[in-house]
């Protein structure tokens, strides 16, 4: 049965504590050839109405939408410490050439220390180190089609390592620095009620071991394994600049 437009997003909605966590069932043996060499030869053994997530999701002509974005985590403070060589760095040449490297200070490269125990070691004022905003925001989304009956949750965040430094006057400058470079992470999950069409992932970085996973139609998410979110991911990132919805969408959130 066909959903009305406002089902969906009401699916996604009431699904989101209910994912279910099984993986997506490969294709059988049948389904792939033995000897496939390529990436194109791999796409001309699937039916040429099955949906492809990858690049169905990069597809503009679908419509996408984008529901419930939301900030899961967020850190912005100039409170943290950072390794005593990230204070150093940060000076201005003048200050380093009054102030060169003695062997305790070597000695000091990768203690954690704020700002003020850095200009403390260093025997400056303090008001000459600058202090970083440190930055973490993460977040999810869902992307969905009602066209296609298909939605995809995903993950985002400014980076991947504890937090980003950003030097700059104040918070919302950093803040608006932070998000020039976000990215996808983590895991994906698909929430696909299309009994019409065959919707599959392709794991283009292990073409030659059965790459192929499709989806039935399910009133629940199914996760995607790693190596087949990892190419869903790496298709969004390198056609960012062309969904400019997914940006949007965070921006707006994150602000």
């Amino acid at each position: 049965m066909t959903l009305l437009p406002t089902q969906l997003a009401s699916d996604i909605d009431s699904n989101v504590e209910h994912t279910n966590d099984s993986i997506a069932t490969p294709l059988s043996a049948e389904t792939v050839y033995e000897d496939i060499a390529s990436l194109t030869e791999i796409k001309k053994s699937i039916d040429p109405n099955a949906i492809i997530l990858a690049e169905a999701l990069i597809d503009k002509a679908i419509g996408w939408r984008i529901h419930n974005c939301k900030v899961n985590e967020k850190t912005i403070t100039q409170d943290l410490p950072l390794p005593f060589l990230y204070h150093y760095d940060s000076l201005e040449d003048v200050i380093k050439q009054a102030n060169p490297l003695t062997t305790k200070l070597l000695s000091q490269f990768d203690t954690m220390m704020t700002a003020s125990e850095a200009a403390k070691l260093i025997g400056i004022d303090a008001a000459l180190i600058a202090q970083p905003w440190h930055v973490k925001v993460t977040g999810s989304l869902v992307v969905f089609s009602e066209a296609l009956q298909l939605a995809v949750r995903l993950h985002w965040s400014n980076t991947g390592k504890a937090t980003q430094q950003i030097y700059t006057q104040n918070q919302a400058d950093a803040l608006v620095a932070a998000f020039k470079d976000w990215h996808f992470f983590g895991r994906v999950d698909v929430l696909y009620k299309n009994d019409k069409q065959t919707l599959i992932s392709i794991d283009e970085e292990n073409v030659d071991d059965n790459p192929f996973i499709s989806f039935a139609a399910s009133s629940d998410y199914q996760y995607l394994p790693a190596t087949h979110a990892l190419t869903v991911m790496t298709k969004l990132e390198a056609n960012k600049a062309e969904l400019p919805w997914f940006e949007a969408a965070i921006l707006e959130r994150v602000e």
